[in-house]
């Protein structure tokens, strides 16, 4: 009993996957893109959320975020002047729980 064994041609194979390739339609995004930043300022914009922002210099801010873009934030402060604030000397921030004054 011969048994004959059945392969694909390797070239038919390779012209498939040029014709089809799996992932043509799929997009890459970089793993650091997570869009969590971009959905946390959103929510506290639209509840106008007060925030307590801590600066790299221990520097305290308090306000609003009234705007956001890719490199800084604007803090809208009752009584006090409004701030553009750059991302990268904020050091953390955290909703103000204290009543606002």
């Amino acid at each position: 009993m011969n048994r004959k064994l059945i392969r694909p041609n390797i070239h038919e194979m390779k012209e498939k996957e040029e014709k089809h390739p799996k992932d043509k339609n799929k997009r890459n995004f970089p793993q650091d893109i997570t869009h969590a930043e971009n959905y946390y300022y959103l929510k506290q914009m639209s509840s106008k959320t007060p925030m307590v922002i801590i600066l790299k210099d221990g520097e305290t801010l308090k306000g609003f975020i009234e705007w956001y873009d890719k490199s800084c934030i604007k803090l809208n402060r009752v009584d006090e002047p409004n701030l553009l604030v750059f991302k990268h000397i904020i050091k953390y921030m955290y909703k103000d729980y204290s009543p606002m004054e």
